[in-house]
């Protein structure tokens, strides 16, 4: 007999070695209600399917789609679920799930004729997905060695898996299959196809947007939000990881096997500054105009480097001549104990009105005026705005950089005209996948920046950052990605060698974090995605770039 420990209920219960999560569940159902299906558990904190054996007592957390946890696996299972169904109505042909936007998953699908896609094929493989999901079929996993999966994966001429497995460090693997389709997902998976009842698959700018469940309301479809200037940034990452031959992850660890990680490091930071130049000369030319640019507004999420990129823009203006000065909207925060407060009591750094915004906005009417002010150091040691002789002027030939979270919030400058403001939203657009299947969230190319940060700062435990994040991530959705489109400019502070540069600092890092704590569980999930990554030297990131801001070395 095993003992289970039910978090959900805070009791425990024995049962037969063996016994699946699918058969505890009646036990405790009973004494916890949950308005959703439990999709999956955490196991000693670590996501497991409902499929799992236990054969020693364990510790289960059940969770359903409005968990981190929960949404991952059913979306992992959906992903599979349209991989099927593409390859049953096109035999042969390519599907790639590129990328997380507008609420959903973006999908390119070459058909083996190579012909275009149309509503047509979209609504035929709906009509497949229905049909699977109807069926309730079993998803089905399995452990083999991994030449076995390389085998497999290179039969089925999935040969972006074979390149990832080629470079993983593993003996053994798991894939799953769904009726006679194999597949690979580093996410557990559902037990069946019954589960996926939300969902839509709809043309999309050339392929398909396979959408989602509300996080909130899984009942119902996440709304849709265009973003076709977030799209043409993913886009334009695209085609240069196309020109330099690197698709997945698999590309490029070969690439750095290959011992080509200090090209590809030196063309990323390359390409970057590029673009940062191209910003400052647009930012220069409008400057010159008759109804001149004065101010440019800078924001992006945590951890998008807001920070380094205005010091490196800094640099680039007065490259063009001009003279930029800047605050950042943090100066700006009400006393500690003014500030708004979440509902645990908790204080909302996050919060718009955690700004003093009417202050801020009151001394850039001042500095347009052409009067001279001094502007206010926020303490993060005493939580108290002080005044320590920063002045500012705003003067003939000079830009004013305002750089934060709620830079772009309308709210924040209302009171300046229209042609005065420059708008740039910094982010983190993860345009490599794991494999043709499997997207990077973009969510955790900034969530892993920001525990380097955090801890290197002395700032936060990596466990300590990971508990923050839902509050994080929640105060950007509400205060942060509204305001994305309306940017002039949207300037993605990723490059494709990252992960291979950052995974031993995190990996170090990840390990205080102990096994008995919730956020454990992340951290597993992070550790397991880190390893797909063939780890590289930093030597040749120089002390200017982004990263540098994150593992240490920063000259800026």
């Amino acid at each position: 007999m095993v003992k289970i420990f039910c978090v959900n209920t805070q009791t425990s219960k024995t049962f037969t070695e063996g016994t699946t999560l699918m058969e505890m569940l009646p036990a405790f159902a009973e004494e916890f209600e949950t308005p959703y299906p439990i999709l999956a558990a955490k196991v000693n904190n670590v996501c497991q399917g409902l499929k799992y054996r236990a054969f020693n007592s364990r510790q289960v957390e059940f969770v359903d789609y409005t968990t981190y946890t929960g949404r991952s696996v059913y979306c992992s299972s959906l992903c599979f679920l349209l991989c099927k169904a593409a390859r049953d109505v096109f035999p042969e042909s390519k599907i790639s799930l590129r990328r997380p936007i507008s609420k959903g998953y973006y999908c390119a699908l070459e058909k083996n004729d190579g012909t275009t896609l149309t509503q047509e094929d979209v609504d035929r493989i709906v009509a497949r997905m229905k049909e699977i999901v109807e069926a309730d079929m079993p998803f089905r996993r399995h452990e083999v060695r991994l030449e076995e999966a390389i085998q497999l994966f290179s039969e089925m001429g999935y040969e972006d898996k074979v390149r990832l497995l080629k470079t993983s460090a593993d003996v053994y693997v798991n894939y799953y299959t769904l009726e006679d389709t194999a597949d690979y997902y580093y996410e557990a998976l559902l037990s069946s196809t019954g589960y996926l009842k939300v969902w839509d698959l709809s043309l999309y700018r050339g392929g398909m947007l396979l959408r989602v469940p509300n996080r909130h309301k899984p009942e119902e479809l996440a709304p849709f939000t265009e973003q076709p200037k977030t799209f043409e940034v993913f886009s334009e990452n695209v085609r240069w990881n196309k020109i330099m031959g690197l698709d997945n992850v698999g590309d490029v660890n070969m690439a750095c096997l290959r011992g080509e990680a200090g090209d590809l490091i030196k063309i990323a930071e390359a390409l970057q500054e590029k673009k940062i130049v191209q910003i400052a000369e647009e930012i220069d030319r409008r400057v010159r105009m008759d109804d001149p640019v004065k101010i440019v507004l800078i924001t992006g999420p945590s951890s998008s480097g807001k920070s380094t990129f205005c010091k490196r823009l800094s640099i680039q203006l007065k490259a063009c001549g001009l003279k930029p000065i800047s605050f950042s909207t943090d100066d700006y925060f009400v006393n500690r104990l003014d500030t708004p407060r979440l509902p645990d009591g908790s204080f909302d750094f996050d919060n718009f009105d955690t700004v003093d915004h009417n202050y801020l906005q009151s001394d850039v009417m001042k500095l347009l005026a052409g009067e001279t002010v001094e502007v206010p150091e926020f303490n993060f040691v005493t939580g108290l705005r002080e005044f320590n002789g920063k002045k500012l002027k705003l003067e003939a030939g000079m830009v004013l950089l305002i750089e934060g979270i709620h830079a772009l919030n309308p709210r924040l400058t209302d009171q300046v005209p229209e042609a005065a403001k420059y708008r740039i939203f910094i982010n983190t657009v993860t345009s490599i996948s794991l494999d043709d299947h499997n997207c990077i969230p973009t969510s955790d190319n900034r969530l892993i920046r920001r525990i380097l940060r955090d801890f290197n700062k002395g700032a936060f435990s990596a466990r300590e950052s990971i508990m923050n994040w839902n509050n994080v991530r929640r105060s950007e959705v509400q205060w942060i990605y509204p305001y994305q489109e309306n940017a002039d400019v949207l300037f993605n502070s990723t490059y494709i060698v990252e992960f291979p540069v950052i995974r031993p600092y995190a990996e170090r890092i990840l390990m205080t974090v102990p096994k008995n704590c919730p956020e454990y569980g992340e951290v597993h999930r992070l550790k397991k995605f880190l390893s797909y990554f063939t780890p590289v030297s930093d030597k040749d990131v120089p002390a200017t770039s982004m990263l540098r801001s994150f593992i240490g070395g920063s000259s800026l």
